[in-house]
């Protein structure tokens, strides 16, 4: 998109696309550049100091622009009726290139999972190395906020959705990382394919690339790409990769002799130490490399970081069982890596599948999972395969109380899921909330979902303590 575009802002007339965090941001961005803005939504009515249309409300030929918030399809009938009437299409993270500082440089980091740990892991390392950094993007700041902030960051690390990926055209990244790529969000993309190709879309804005060597579609879907590679894995690393060897991680990417290795952190020294943190914490390690962190920097950006709530998050361990919130889990395969970190599951799982199919992820967990307790519209999907792959699995379908109202007060919901997992949950085993599906059928957001399970564990087995 050229650059002009957005340096003739003033007196536009610009429609931003959705009432979220992202297109309220860029409304009040676009406004203070001089645009005159309106916000169409589906659900939300009313926006402080703008007006909010409905789509059959909006006249399209009153508009110039149409910025489009990421999670809007391409054959969505007011971007179709855009594209139909000349309207050129825009986007947050374009815009919030075109008006950034020219000396702020930016990194970026996509994945189907662990993408919000892994930028803020690698936005700490940077700030443990001297820079003035904050991850931004999907993670919760939005980058045109982070562009136009006070605190003049010298480095954005931005965390992108395969959404904005498919939108984005215009950054260029100093480097960028992939960490994994697995079947989500098939409902909006339409194929696997499709997905994984915005997601590798990500290697056309940087020549440099930290990489995922123990994902096989990864590996497949960047041969062809001619930047610098550097692959990260659980495994020994081969000269120019980082990896593991035995109890430490090892960079023999960024150093003066490939031939030799650096130590960059001892194994245990990322917490919680399950294989997917640690393959994380490799390629944060990788993207602070990149901008010149030392290997002393990133150690203690690594022993001092604490990652999120709802990430493999401890609620609590009583009577030799251990409570567990990933409501972060929103997919199969997270939910995978999260069963495999414990050895005798009870599983809460269930929600909204987004197309995504559950039979690899059952064949993967059956060995370490005893019950499964399953919520939400599309549980039926998990049952089935439990049936089928797994039918030593005891299976316990919970349906909503009818005294539950989504984002209400009463929390029956999870209070009822809690009582039937503690009631079948012996000591040495894990109660674990990794639903591998959306939330939004019964709760506000994966982070409502945890916080209601977290009540829930404290109120009926830690006995409100």
């Amino acid at each position: 998109m050229a650059q002009a575009l957005y340096s003739q802002l003033r007196d536009k007339r610009v429609l931003v696309a959705g009432a979220g965090i992202t297109g309220v941001a860029c409304a009040h961005a676009l406004s203070r550049k001089g645009g005159m803005v309106t916000i169409v939504d589906e659900s939300v009515t009313e926006v402080e100091g703008f007006i909010v249309l409905t789509p059959v409300a909006v006249t399209i030929n009153d508009f110039d622009l149409l910025l489009i918030s990421p999670g809007w399809r391409e054959d969505h009938p007011l971007v179709t009726r855009a594209r139909d009437a000349g309207l050129s299409l825009i986007n947050e993270i374009d815009f919030a290139w075109s008006v950034k500082d020219p000396a702020q440089k930016w990194i970026a980091l996509t994945g189907t999972n662990g993408k919000t740990s892994t930028v803020e892991l690698s936005a700490q390392m940077l700030r443990s190395g001297g820079h003035r950094a904050i991850a931004c993007g999907n993670v919760g700041t939005t980058v045109i906020e982070s562009v136009e902030s006070s605190e003049k960051y010298d480095y954005l690390v931005l965390e992108l959705s395969s959404f904005q990926l498919h939108w984005m055209e215009d950054p260029s990244f100093v480097a960028v990382a992939i960490l994994n790529i697995a079947e989500d969000h098939v409902d909006w993309h339409g194929t696997f394919d499709a997905y994984a190709a915005d997601k590798i879309s990500i290697l056309d804005k940087s020549t440099t690339a930290i990489l995922n060597g123990d994902d096989g579609e990864i590996v497949s879907r960047t041969s062809h790409w001619q930047g610098r590679k550097v692959f990260f894995s659980l495994d020994t690393p081969a000269p120019g990769q980082i990896g593991v060897v035995e109890e430490l991680l090892i960079d023999r990417a960024f150093v003066a002799d490939p031939q030799e290795a650096e130590m960059i952190s001892e194994l245990n020294e990322v917490k919680p130490t399950v294989p997917h943190n640690v393959s994380n914490a490799l390629a944060a390690a990788g993207l602070a490399r990149t901008v010149g962190v030392g290997h002393e920097e990133i150690r203690q950006a690594i022993v001092a970081f604490t990652p999120g709530k709802h990430r493999i998050e401890k609620v609590l361990e009583k009577d030799g069982i251990t409570w567990i919130n990933d409501s972060k889990a929103t997919n199969p395969h997270a939910a995978a890596a999260s069963i495999m970190s414990a050895l005798s599951v009870v599983w809460i799982a269930g929600g909204l599948a987004k197309g995504a199919t559950m039979g690899e992820l059952v064949e993967r967990v059956k060995a370490r999972v005893k019950v499964a307790v399953l919520i939400g519209t599309d549980q039926e999907l998990i049952a089935q395969e439990i049936r089928k792959q797994a039918p030593h699995i005891e299976i316990v379908a919970i349906q909503t109380p009818s005294n539950y109202v989504k984002g209400g007060s009463n929390n029956s919901l999870m209070e009822e899921v809690v009582r039937v997992a503690a009631s079948r949950a012996q000591s040495g085993d894990t109660v674990l909330l990794a639903p591998a599906c959306a939330s939004m059928d019964q709760f506000i957001s994966y982070s409502d979902r945890g916080d209601r399970f977290s009540a829930a564990v404290e109120k009926v087995v830690g006995n409100g303590r």
